[in-house]
Parts: structure tokens; C-alpha cells; sequence
């Protein structure tokens, strides 16, 4: 990573944030190998998943109250102190989970939620900077079907359209930590070098506040 200037202190804890499939996993790898930083995973294994996206009726508390359990213990044990000296990298950000509450419970769902998130949320650290990754619902449906993951193969057009609104409405918003917003549909941070080495020298300067990256090589798809 370029060498950045004296005065400016990078970023401990960098969270990369996205719908699905907007490759934010791929992209946390990289800068956690980049930056010789601790890897943060998002909980992969919910046993309640499947029959969420098979529309079973009922589960989508368990789903959730799962995600949330398990992300705020993954948060708890964390440590970003300064005294730690250490870079993490994550792929998720606590209050996403909350986010997909509002699409997914019911009202008499969503209170009995709100009451657990709020106990849960005061204890969790807060990301030094956040990377939004955002992409055109068309894009990331063709990556899903290029995946051509069983359940991901049940999400309908609809719900990715309502999920993909609910992120720009939440990050318009986001005032949490410093954001930087990366429209990832014409750039490639894992074919195209220059890509990554561009974000990576912006990243070696400070983000204040909600700030837009593109990269010189990228193309408009208007």
C-alpha cells in the first residue's frame, strides 16, 4: 500500500459493505491480503437460511434473530483498540442486519426485534470507514445467475430490487463512520490491477465524512 503521509492515521477497522453478489467479499479479501490485515467473515451458516428463501412462513424471525446473535458475538470479541495494532477488515456491518429486518418481519416481528437490537448494538464497535459497493439490480442479477447458487437461484427480481433500494436509502443516510461509495458495475478489482491499485492509494489518504471513488480507467454504462 502507498506510503501516506505523517499526519494521517489509516483506518483500523474497514468494513465493506453491498447487496448480494456485489463482490464485496472478494473485495474485502483483497484489501485484508493488501493490507496484511485480520479478516473478519460474515456468518455463512444459518440453519434457518433455506427455508427462508423457500418462503416458509415463520422463519423469517428465527433467520434474522440467528444473523444477529451471531454477528453482534463475532463483534463483541473484537478488539480495534490502538493498543491492539492491528488492521481488520470485515464484510459486514451490524446494522446491515437491521436493514433486512425492515424488509423481512412483521410489525409484532419487527418490535420484539428492535428490543434485542438495541440491547445488542451499544456494544459493538464502530468501522473507522466504511466501503459502500453499489451496482444496477440487472448487474447483480446476472452474477447471481452466473453463481448459480441453489438458494440464491429463489430470489425473486422483486425482493433484489427492494434490497438494493433499502441500501442506497440506509447509506444516503449513514453518518455513523466515514464512507467511501464505490459503483462497482464498470470496475474490476480483481482483473483489472489498475483498479485496485487506484483505490488502494485512495485508501492510503484520509476519507472524511461520505466521499465517491471511480476509478481514471472506468467507463460509463449510461
Amino acid at each position: 500500500m502507498p506510503t501516506s503521509s505523517p499526519s494521517f492515521e489509516p483506518p483500523r477497522f474497514i468494513v465493506v459493505e453491498g447487496p448480494i453478489r456485489v463482490g464485496k467479499t472478494t473485495l474485502a479479501d483483497i484489501l485484508a491480503d493488501r493490507l496484511h490485515a485480520t479478516r473478519l467473515r460474515d456468518v455463512e451458516e444459518n440453519p434457518f437460511l433455506e427455508k427462508f428463501y423457500r418462503g416458509k412462513p415463520g422463519v423469517s424471525f428465527l433467520t434474522q434473530a440467528y444473523f444477529l446473535i451471531e454477528r453482534y458475538k463475532q463483534l463483541r470479541s473484537l478488539d480495534v483498540s490502538a493498543s491492539a495494532r492491528r488492521t481488520v477488515v470485515g464484510d459486514y456491518l451490524f446494522e446491515k442486519d437491521r436493514l433486512f429486518a425492515y424488509l423481512n418481519l412483521s410489525d409484532a416481528e419487527l418490535r420484539l426485534y428492535e428490543e434485542y437490537y438495541s440491547l445488542l448494538a451499544e456494544s459493538v464497535p464502530i468501522p473507522d470507514l466504511v466501503i459502500y459497493l453499489q451496482a444496477k439490480p440487472e448487474t447483480l442479477k446476472k452474477r447471481i445467475a452466473k453463481k448459480n447458487l441453489a438458494m440464491e437461484d429463489r430470489i425473486s427480481d422483486e425482493y433484489l430490487d427492494e434490497v438494493v433500494k433499502a441500501y442506497e436509502h440506509f447509506f444516503f443516510h449513514y453518518k455513523s463512520s466515514n464512507l467511501l461509495v464505490i459503483e462497482t458495475s464498470a470496475i474490476d478489482f480483481v482483473d483489472r490491477n489498475e483498479d485496485l491499485e487506484e483505490l488502494l492509494q485512495r485508501l492510503s489518504q484520509p476519507v472524511t465524512g461520505t466521499q465517491y471513488f471511480l476509478p481514471l480507467g472506468s467507463v460509463s454504462t449510461d
